[in-house]
């Protein structure tokens, strides 16, 4: 969404600075999941942290899951850091349930609590052991700002060295706390909730008087596509489409107090000799769609505006410019440990560090991982004052039957989006000549005279393609540890395939067109992970020297 252009003082201290990886993805579109896995270094399919409030999600279920002992703040204590923490850590973070327990593993730190961490105006802190704090009439990110340089300062007085974490929660929806209610034993907290554009600080409510939501050629097109209920949607009003060009607004306005924050602690740092000595690490748990594909404002979809979000990172070595290699949240734990010293090569991280130095980065835009494992459980929640319109009539409070499994593959020459709905439904799209997710491929999709089955990637027929991005995504969507970095080995345990086109080979055809063909698929639809919905979990591996009989469908090509 082009947010970070509108952040000149990022821009300045940070991207002219530093390394902006163009290819880094969450593998989960939605806080509390993203954020687990960004702690964890597992994919949410091992944290089981699905959602954002219990039985599936939130803070609760990440008590109950045992991460609060086994997360990066721990591990970095264990390697001589002192830890700070300010802004928000995760949903159902609430002034009920802060100290039972209190989130373990930071030195000193002052949490944004529910039923106001999405209150502009009137947020409410927890700091330490002390007693949650409301700030009435207070804008809420520069309350964070100034707990932000209060907690660097403790960092440098403690003769260690630290790490810092702050997380405002602009530029998310303003949430009327009235409504933003849950149970942990369950219950919809969906219900009710009301979210309205971001709030920005009275001084910036002037700024950008003339800016709207891109026009991109996926911006409220005139063909439905998507699967499941986004296949559904109508095409937004005009009156819509005012509405989310003013939401889109008030979000690079509520930017610009985030943008100030990134400013005062660069500045800060400085003054105390030690930004040089300084990594700064700059992401979001998910990115963010309006008016793409007819969707209104929000977020879970696996479309790039959803997955791709912003990482830069400025340091000691590190080589000022854009890299290319794929990059995800599950990377960041094992990155950070490894910065401090720590047990990076842990068993149960499902990412690798990202290489931080020229040399690095250069050899690793050859040998490093291609995919990104993507994946969704529960509902599409449209974020502003409409629902979703569909094609029946019906106007609706969030879409139905959002739970997927995607597989996002960029290597030479080929840039693919596959995934497998739990309705059962797919979605192909070839982001070289489809960058913004038009036309879904899949021969499930179109009739076989469609113009889209003669469609090639890497000069071949989508039949020899799909059976290897269906093998690939039935290990990525169960993987665990190194089999999430390295899932070709699942398949050809021999160590000769490690990429889509090296799969490609045509020695390989009989096993992937006739043996394992396509296996993924779900026996429910499910609001959470339920091992029991999730469909075939054994990989069929690859054996050298065995025959096999391979056979294309009539027709398909």
């Amino acid at each position: 969404m082009q947010s970070v252009d509108y952040m000149p003082l990022l821009k300045k201290h940070v991207i002219d600075r530093g390394t902006f990886y163009k290819r880094h993805y969450c593998s989960t579109a939605i806080c509390c999941p993203s954020r687990v896995t960004l702690w964890t270094g597992r994919n949410a399919h091992n944290t089981n942290v699905t959602d954002v409030f219990p039985p599936y999600g939130g803070y609760p279920k990440f008590v109950a899951q045992g991460f609060n002992e086994k997360y990066l703040p721990v591990w970095l204590q264990e390697s001589g850091y002192s830890t700070y923490y300010t802004g928000k850590l995760f949903n159902a973070h609430t002034i009920t349930n802060w100290n039972s327990p209190r989130p373990a593993g930071w030195t000193s730190s002052d949490f944004l609590l529910d039923p106001h961490t999405y209150d502009y105006l009137n947020a409410t802190f927890q700091r330490n052991q002390e007693p949650p704090v409301s700030y009435e009439g207070h804008y809420s990110t520069d309350v964070l700002a100034e707990k932000a340089y209060g907690l660097l300062e403790e960092g440098v007085h403690s003769k260690k060295p630290f790490f810092l974490t702050v997380a405002p929660v602009a530029p998310h929806s303003n949430v009327n706390p009235n409504t933003l209610e849950y149970s942990e034993s369950g219950g919809d907290p969906l219900g009710d909730i009301h979210m309205t554009a971001p709030i920005p600080a009275e001084r910036h409510k002037h700024l950008f008087p003339d800016a709207k939501v891109p026009r991109t050629a996926n911006f409220n097109p005139d063909s439905p596509g998507g699967a499941s209920w986004i296949k559904h949607l109508t095409k937004l009003t005009d009156e819509v489409i005012t509405y989310n060009d003013e939401f889109y607004r008030a979000r690079l306005q509520a930017l610009q107090a985030v943008d100030e924050l990134i400013e005062g602690l660069v500045t800060r740092l400085s003054d105390y000799g030690i930004l040089d000595n300084t990594y700064i690490i700059y992401t979001t748990d998910n990115g963010y769609h309006i008016s793409q594909h007819r969707l209104n404002p929000g977020k879970e979809c696996g479309f790039e505006e959803d997955i791709n979000v912003p990482l830069i990172i400025k340091g000691p070595g590190v080589p000022v410019g854009e890299a290319s290699i794929v990059t995800a949240h599950t990377d960041l734990a094992p990155t950070i440990l490894k910065i401090a010293g720590g047990d990076w090569k842990r068993d149960d991280f499902d990412g690798s560090p990202i290489p931080l130095d020229e040399n690095r980065i250069l050899e690793e835009e050859t040998t490093r991982q291609e995919h990104v494992n993507v994946e969704f459980w529960g509902r599409g929640i449209p974020e502003g004052i409409h629902g979703f319109s569909l094609d029946d009539g019906k106007v609706v409070a969030y879409g139905s039957n959002n739970t997927y499994k995607a597989l996002r593959l960029i290597g030479k020459n080929y840039n693919i989006y596959y995934s497998v709905w739990c309705t059962n439904e797919h979605e192909l799209y070839d982001l070289t000549t489809d960058p913004y997710q038009l036309h879904n491929i899949h021969p499930s999709a179109a009739p076989f005279t469609s113009p889209t089955h003669m469609h090639l990637i890497l000069g071949l027929p989508l039949s020899k393609v799909l059976p290897r991005l269906d093998a690939l995504l039935m290990v990525t969507k169960s993987c665990k540890g190194r089999t999430c970095t390295d899932p070709w080995s699942v398949i050809h345990p021999a160590g000769d395939v490690r990429t889509l086109a090296e799969a490609l080979d045509q020695r390989f055809d009989a096993f992937y067109l006739g043996y394992v063909r396509e296996r993924v698929r779900f026996e429910k639809c499910e609001l959470g992970y339920i091992l029991e919905s999730e469909g075939p979990q054994e990989v069929i591996a690859f054996e050298e020297g065995r025959e096999y009989v391979g056979h294309t469908t009539e027709g398909q090509t």
